[in-house]
């Protein structure tokens, strides 16, 4: 199937998709201290030391790991934006996203349906890709990016009519806490 057709086919079936992956949603972990990290490079808020957050080469980006629920429409949707944006995407089905968002530290109560690792930072949600290759570009001393919830017109949730809703990408610092990175305006 032709991208774009692929693309049109899954965006009609965005209403369907929000409300499984809406249904699956797990809560997101606390950053509490006694919260286990595997990566400490996401843990301390720095990108990983042994790989350079933005690649010599021009439009090549770090590979990307993205942790979501096997039947979740919307993630794949997602996915293939990122893909579609330069990223090469590992997947990684689980049936429980609760421990990947605590070993990485997301906010309590900035969770969403997806949650990515990228170039030592942690991406929460529909963030778009040009915000990742911003954070990347920027490399902030910083855990990595979320966007809680599903915001309609978000990639992978648009909506076959066009609709979206205003929503901010935060940057969460290493101590946890959370700070406006990018807004995207709706239409609505």
């Amino acid at each position: 199937m032709h991208r774009s057709a692929s693309s049109l086919l899954l965006a009609g079936l965005m209403p369907l998709a929000f409300a499984a992956c809406a249904a699956e949603q797990a809560p997101a972990a606390s950053s509490g201290a006694d919260a286990p990290v595997a990566s400490e490079a996401i843990a301390s808020g720095r990108p990983a030391p042994q790989a350079s957050p933005v690649p010599q080469a021009e439009g090549a980006w770090p590979r990307m790991t993205v942790h979501k629920t096997p039947t979740c429409g919307c993630c794949t949707v997602w996915v293939e934006h990122v893909r579609e944006a330069g990223f090469e995407v590992d997947v990684v089905d689980v049936d429980d996203l609760g421990p990947v968002k605590q070993r990485l530290g997301v906010p309590y109560a900035k969770g969403s349906c997806h949650t990515a690792e990228v170039g030592g930072y942690l991406v929460e949600g529909h963030v778009p890709a040009s915000d990742i290759a911003r954070l990347l570009a920027e490399a902030p001393a910083a855990r990595g990016l979320v966007l809680p919830g599903m915001p309609l017109g978000s990639p992978g949730m648009e909506m076959p009519d066009g609709r979206r809703d205003a929503f901010t990408v935060e940057l969460v610092d290493a101590d946890g806490s959370a700070q406006p990175f990018q807004h995207h305006p709706g239409n609505r």
